[in-house]
This record gives structure tokens, sequence and C-alpha cells, in this order.
């Protein structure tokens, strides 16, 4: 495995640290922690993304979503059956998960919804109006009146 060498990128740039631990935290996943549980990501407009998770078998009261800074993490733990069961073939997964999604700057969640065994994550970018770049309009400059002194008669 080949690692990469960000010093360069450091050198000429502030607050980009956190950069480094994602690119970090993406070489050293697990495969099998990416599959479980299957996911999409969409773009339903400029400015808003919903992430939908196949969580078949959990219930609302299963599932917590927490969003903190710049990452939101969606976690399931089925809860306990009272009888154990004798399972011929077992196909679905429901096994406790837990699944981190790095936020860029000023996404914040709308809403989730779960929906015939899809949790339904919305999201939506809000830039303050503060940091929204603004056109400054440019006036022409007025003519000065010219003053012409007083010739001596």
């Amino acid at each position: 495995m080949r690692n990469l060498d960000l010093s360069p990128l450091f050198r000429s740039s502030i607050g980009y640290d956190r950069l480094s631990r994602l690119m970090d935290a993406a070489l050293r996943t697990d495969e099998s922690q990416l599959s479980y549980p299957p996911y999409n990501i969409e773009q339903d407009g400029e400015d808003s993304y919903r992430i939908t998770m196949a969580v078949a078998g959990f219930a609302e009261a299963d599932l917590t979503i927490t969003a903190q800074e710049n990452q939101l993490v969606v976690a399931g733990k089925p809860a306990k059956d009272e009888k154990p069961r004798n399972f011929l073939h077992r196909g679905i997964a429901g096994r406790a998960f837990e699944r981190r999604f790095e936020l860029a700057d000023h996404i914040r969640v709308v809403g989730a919804e779960l929906v015939n065994g899809l949790l339904h994550v919305d999201l939506k970018r809000e830039v303050p109006e503060a940091m929204k770049p603004r056109t400054i309009k440019i006036e022409a400059a007025k003519p000065q009146p010219r003053v012409i002194e007083n010739e001596a008669a």
C-alpha cells in the first residue's frame, strides 16, 4: 500500500488537517464495513441531498441518528427476541451497525423517515448570508467641477 504525503499541501493552506484524517480513515476502512447496511446518496437539488439506507427488520425505536459538527452517525441496534429462532437459512442480516458520514460545512439534517424498510435522511446546505458571495456595484465616477482661478484683469 502507498502512503500519501500531504505535507506540501499543508505548507500553504490552513485548516485542512481534517482532510488528512479523512484520507487515513478511507485507506484503513474494512470492505465488510462498507457493505452493511447498503445505502444510496442522492442529490435532489442544487443544495439538497438524501441518504437512503436499507434497514429491513429495524423499527424506528431501533434506529438513532446523531448529527454533531461535520459528522452524521446512523446506528441501529435490533430489539432482542423473546424466544430463540431456528433458522434453516438466514439471508437477512439483523446485526447492529453504525455508519458514519462526513458532512461538508453548512450541511444540516432536515429530517428523517422510515418507509418500507428504507431509512431516508434529508440534508440541506444552508450557507449563512454573511458567507454568500455578493456582487459589488461599480459606479461611474462623477465628474468634479473644474475650478478656474480668477486671472488678474
